[in-house]
């Protein structure tokens, strides 16, 4: 049998109006604001905090990626999927879709087989356009900021050497990382130094999506620090005047967007920070709606549970005021393999004894989510290529540590695939057991907050700090940042700060180097090794494999 490719799939299924799928939810046909006929933008009045109450969350995360991937996304729609199956109105909240991976080394990002959010070309090329509003929004405050310098005579006294704001775009762009700018004579203003990030890196989508209505947003794009006085002082965006034009680009960027998934439930996808960098979740406004609208929401944190799951319960959910109910963690038995030494070529060979090797690093996030008081659930995201004796090895020592395992199989086979885990997550999630607690308190010292998630949710054994950081720490307290929560940037191959240290290394020292800050967004940016906030395409980029014809049908997406 010829295995069908997900884009295949995706044209193969037929796709229901958005008005059908706005039905499920109980949304009025009046209350939507098309995209076309399969995609609607949701109005924020449909938030109802009474409607909140009772429903249940379950936060899908995942064990240490690796090169032979996981399936963080495609397991959870499969499992909304078995959770619409079993009767329960069920929505999967995600984030949107970077181009830059999308056309660089990984693909769409809409799940995959018959576990896919539609219409996927839509979803991972433009959508609705959030992404590009983002990008316009942060790059008005760069405009603004440099014709303050070279027009407005630089009234605020800003040290161009000290300014910290760049331009974005989302594209994967090496050459623009590092640029200088303002040459050509005084009419083009004042040279300096700077470059571009990702737009997904911005502050401006970080700041959307720990934002909880318009007029909040509106305030922490004010709050943004671009940069520093030749006294030290901060210099914020409202100081150029910029909060109120950068919110009117960011209107209908607010609202989230309506989908389906591939068996016609209702998907919501709003958002898409990076999770090395900034908090790796959808929006506080999506993951709202979703929960006012459906009886289960199934949301995703980006990478495993030492970055986006951890950021999603300390930074999301106390701003947001979520209360997860459950925590799966996805794995596979080619990661596991992967994280007991064994090379990428060979993970189709049966070996349970390098699954039975790799098994100390799904046991690590499964004491990171209990850490916050979450009942885990391991989902086991099942490969063709997996033995019996394998899986086993999984479903045996899951039974030992007495944490509820089950196979996911929702790339082959949908929601029927995934009815057993999303009876276990559903038995999980009404049992009562979780009690989530953050793992700190915002009020907490840089220091502390730092070293608790070091310790306990990396397992290190020391934190040092640079004398840069520690400068840059006195400096936050000096200006009453030492109060905001943390989001540590490092790399997301390894529980430590060394992407070389695979498994569940033990005894190192996580290495603060220096900060960076997102005061609108609400938070500052511990930085643990080098970290890209721009990446490059690869040799061969996936670009290369996309293609269109004279009707406009898509080719080699993902």
């Amino acid at each position: 049998m010829m295995i069908k490719s997900d884009l295949e799939i995706a044209h193969a299924s037929k796709m229901r109006p958005i008005s059908e799928i706005a039905s499920k939810l109980g949304i009025a046909l009046d209350d939507l604001r098309p995209y076309g006929k399969y995609v609607a933008k949701l109005p924020l009045k449909l938030i109802d905090q009474k409607k909140m109450k009772g429903k249940k969350l379950v936060l899908v995360t995942a064990i240490t990626p690796t090169k032979s991937g996981e399936g963080k996304t495609t397991v959870s729609i499969g499992l909304s999927e078995g959770l619409n199956k079993l009767g329960i109105k069920t929505a999967v909240v995600l984030r949107e879709p970077s181009l830059g991976p999308v056309f660089g080394m990984k693909g769409g990002a809409a799940g995959g087989g018959y576990s896919q959010v539609l219409p996927m070309e839509s979803i991972n090329l433009h959508f609705t356009g959030d992404f590009a509003a983002v990008e316009k929004a942060h790059n008005l405050l760069s405009a603004l900021l440099d014709n303050h310098i070279h027009s407005q005579k630089n009234t605020l006294n800003i040290d161009p050497r000290k300014i910290i704001w760049k331009r974005v775009m989302d594209m994967n762009e090496r050459a623009l990382r590092d640029i200088v700018i303002g040459l050509g004579g005084s009419a083009q203003g004042v040279p300096r130094e700077s470059g571009f990030d990702i737009t997904a890196a911005s502050e401006v989508m970080a700041a959307l999506c720990l934002s909880n209505d318009l007029m909040e947003l509106k305030e922490k794009l004010g709050n943004i620090i671009i940069g520093y006085t030749y006294q030290d002082e901060p210099v914020r965006a409202h100081h150029l005047k910029a909060q109120g034009a950068m919110a009117a680009l960011l209107k209908h960027t607010i609202m989230p967007n309506l989908v389906q998934t591939i068996e016609g439930n209702p998907a919501i996808i709003h958002g898409g920070p990076f999770a090395n960098i900034a908090q790796g979740s959808n929006s506080i406004i999506a993951t709202k709606m979703g929960l006012s609208l459906a009886d289960f929401v199934v949301t995703e944190a980006g990478f495993a549970s030492d970055l986006g799951g951890e950021k999603f319960l300390d930074l999301k959910c106390q701003y947001g005021n979520l209360k997860p109910d459950v925590a799966v963690v996805v794995g596979t038995i080619r990661a596991l393999k992967s994280h007991a030494g064994i090379p990428y070529e060979e993970l189709k060979n049966p070996n349970p004894e390098a699954v039975e090797g790799g098994l100390p690093n799904l046991d690590k996030h499964i004491e990171n989510m209990k850490h916050f008081m979450l009942t885990p659930v391991v989902a086991l995201n099942k490969f063709a290529t997996d033995s019996e004796d394998e899986i086993n090895t999984v479903l045996a020592h899951c039974e030992k540590i007495g944490v509820k395992v089950a196979l996911s199989e929702g790339w082959e086979k949908g929601g029927n695939g995934c009815l057993d885990l999303a009876q276990t997550v559903k038995e999980a999630a009404e049992s009562g057991m979780s009690n989530f607690t953050p793992l700190y308190h915002f009020d907490w010292s840089i220091e502390q907050k730092i070293e608790t998630v070091s310790r306990k949710i990396y397992g290190a054994a020391e934190v040092e700090y640079s004398v840069k950081a520690k400068q840059q720490i006195k400096l936050f307290n000096k200006i009453g940042l030492d109060k905001l929560p943390i989001c540590i940037a490092k790399t997301q191959y390894s529980l430590s700060d060394d992407p070389k240290l695979i498994n569940r290394p033990s005894g190192f020292t996580i290495k603060i180097r220096e900060f960076d800050i997102a005061a609108g967004a609400g938070f500052i940016i511990p930085i643990a090794g080098t970290i890209m906030r721009m990446p490059g395409l690869p040799s061969k980029p996936a670009a290369e494999n996309i293609d269109i014809d004279a009707e406009g049908n898509i080719s080699g997406l993902f």
